[in-house]
């Protein structure tokens, strides 16, 4: 899968995701133990009037209100290597870490490099490339890495802490949602299961680049959807899996989501490797942690439970909004090439949990 002009001078470079014992957002602590970690946590919103979104919701960033017009979006995101390309890692990377600042709303501004690296067994050049995927994404979406962070570690680690701004007005949060609202899914889902199937040697050229193509489109419809008054709540889908970040999404309007399986979009392959038993741990560790919040009909496949739970990594843009905003929402993912984008459910009375149907 990887690029032979890339590499060709480091041919004694060991595979990356051997060097590791996780990859991409399937490294994320589960869901259940993270909010354990946090659970003493002070909530911090009341102290500081300026913090706008803080850690009270798990939502994508802080936002901090510099005046009326403006507020401070600020994220970081890391991790280790899921693809074996050193370039394609750092694609990937940098595009996850700026989906959360399209998640809020914002717009990205300037990007600081998050960088750890074993050093004396990962080649030099192999490095550098890491380093220039992150650098070109964050070209393509118009900002600098003005800066960063390296340290020698065992593990290869690579990331990026960015910077953006919105109205304050218009952040866009994850807990915003209102009964009758549709849920509207910008990226189709299954890139753990692919990343699982490319560790064990089963994911062919085309599945790789249908896995590569779609962790690295940045969620740039995160920043006019945020224009939009019918768009109350945004989150994008990451390590917790659809069904997790949807039941923050439920849990945060204090609703019943309601997903209609049939109507997810899955990247080519997925359910037959799932089919097949290949997946990663982290869809188990993510159902432990908040399956008793969700709902599944009984005729749903076998599987349905691995894939909804599956780890995306630099996932698409989950948006709740009014009905009569639908065609206008879908309109501009269409328009920026998220040709997969969909509606796959919507809000309802009830509970605070999902219904997945």
């Amino acid at each position: 899968m990887n690029d032979p002009d890339r590499l060709a001078s480091t041919p004694s470079a060991p595979r990356l995701t051997s060097l590791s014992h996780g990859g991409g957002c399937g490294c994320k602590i589960a869901p259940g133990v993270l909010s354990a970690l946090l659970a003493r946590a002070t909530p911090l919103t009341a102290a500081f009037p300026n913090l706008l979104v803080g850690t009270e919701t798990a939502d994508d960033a802080a936002v901090y209100k510099l005046n009326d017009e403006q507020a401070i979006v600020a994220t970081t995101d890391f991790f280790m290597p899921i693809v074996d390309d050193p370039y394609d890692f750092g694609r990937i990377a940098a595009t996850n870490a700026l989906s959360d600042v399209y998640a809020m709303g914002g717009k990205p501004i300037l990007a600081l490099a998050l960088v750890g690296m074993p050093i004396n067994v990962l080649p030099h050049e192999v490095i550098a490339q890491v380093l220039r995927g992150g650098e070109d994404v964050c070209a393509a979406a118009g900002i600098p890495v003005a800066g960063g962070h390296s340290i020698d570690s065992v593990e290869p680690i690579y990331g990026l802490a960015a910077l953006g701004v919105v109205h304050p007005e218009r952040v866009k949060r994850n807990a915003s949602a209102r009964a009758g609202d549709v849920l509207v899914l910008g990226k189709p889902l299954g890139v753990g299961v692919l990343s699982a199937a490319l560790k064990k040697d089963l994911l062919d050229a085309a599945g790789y680049k249908a896995m590569v193509d779609a962790a690295t489109m940045l969620n740039k419809p995160g920043a006019p959807l945020a224009e939009r008054e019918g768009v109350h709540a945004m989150t994008d889908v990451t390590g917790f899996g659809l069904l997790g970040h949807t039941l923050e999404i439920a849990r945060g309007a204090g609703l019943t989501a309601r997903v209609r399986y049939a109507a997810l979009p899955w990247l080519p392959g997925v359910e037959a490797f799932v089919e097949q038993g290949v997946y990663t741990g982290a869809s188990g560790r993510n159902w432990a942690s908040y399956g008793d919040g969700v709902t599944l009909a009984p005729q749903l496949p076998e599987s349905a439970r691995t894939l909804l739970t599956d780890p995306q990594t630099s996932g698409g843009l989950l948006v709740a909004c009014a009905p009569q905003d639908v065609d206008a929402v879908l309109a501009l993912f269409h328009a920026d090439g998220f040709a997969s984008a969909c509606v796959i459910g919507d809000m309802i009375e009830g509970s605070a949990r999902v219904e997945v149907v």
